[in-house]
């Protein structure tokens, strides 16, 4: 299985594309900006999309690549997201008014796009992957999601706050890599609390509720890119600290566009 990076930032400056991961040319995890560096023909191999959540961020190239390829091809591209994400779509992006509805065009029998309801806990079997539905909190209906087609499996959070739930699920898997959200500074804290996203104090937390006998490679995303140095500096610190009993090292790496994975 092959993951390819499109776009990991937490928001957009030159260089710098928002989430959305390419899993063996016919899956998308996520939508963001990242998308627009696919070739038509790379676009027309998208098979099926795999949204965590509703926010722009996520989902922005997703009416753009429908509009680029949908026409041409056979079948509707399909999307896969919570019953709450499926709604906000409907209701502010694919609504004749900020985009299409293609849902219903070309025809409500035959469109370019259909939604499929997905449900935290649920595992879909497609195209030789598994794809596990996984917990997040977040201020919408978010999930994450753990893709496998084999032995070990790709996990990704999608954007969170603190998620006991998710690190449960993870501890019962066997994790190839994990991609993990830490959009804030500590400086920012309170920011990242309140709008419920991961700062490094919290991920040091976090990290601490995996299971101490499972050692697999932890990739940073969503970083803002004025913060991005910042944040890994501290994530660099509270790692050279690893307090008795609490924290102890991991093998975490900033994520970058671009990057390719075998797993």
């Amino acid at each position: 299985m092959r993951v390819r990076v499109l776009g990991c930032s937490g928001a957009i400056a030159r260089d710098c594309r928002t989430t959305s991961f390419l899993i063996d040319g016919d899956v998308l995890v996520d939508a963001g900006t990242g998308v627009g560096d696919l070739s038509l023909e790379q676009m027309r191999g998208v098979r099926d999309v795999f949204l965590t959540h509703s926010h722009l961020d996520h989902i922005a190239a997703l009416p753009l690549m429908v509009d680029a390829v949908a026409s041409q091809l056979a079948e509707p591209i399909r999307v896969h997201a919570l019953p709450g994400t499926i709604t906000a779509l409907k209701a502010h992006i694919f609504n004749n008014v900020i985009w299409p509805d293609f849902s219903r065009i070309p025809t409500p029998q035959s469109p370019f796009v259909s939604f499929h309801e997905v449900q935290v806990g649920q595992s879909l079997a497609l195209h030789g992957k598994v794809v596990e539905v996984l917990p997040a909190v977040h201020t919408v209906p978010a999930c994450g999601y753990a893709v496998s087609a084999g032995a070990g499996c790709w996990v990704f959070t999608g954007d969170t706050e603190r998620n006991p739930a998710f690190w449960s699920r993870i501890n019962q898997l066997d994790v190839a890599a994990l991609v993990i959200e830490t959009a804030f500074s500590n400086r920012e804290e309170d920011l990242a609390r309140r709008s419920l996203h991961l700062s490094p104090v919290a991920l040091a937390g976090e990290l601490d509720r995996i299971d101490k006998r499972k050692r697999f490679p932890i990739y940073i995303t969503h970083t803002k890119p004025a913060e991005t140095a910042l944040i890994m500096a501290e994530i660099q610190r509270f790692e050279q600290a690893q307090p008795s009993g609490m924290n102890v090292s991991h093998d975490i790496r900033w994520l970058r566009a671009g990057e390719e994975f075998e797993l």
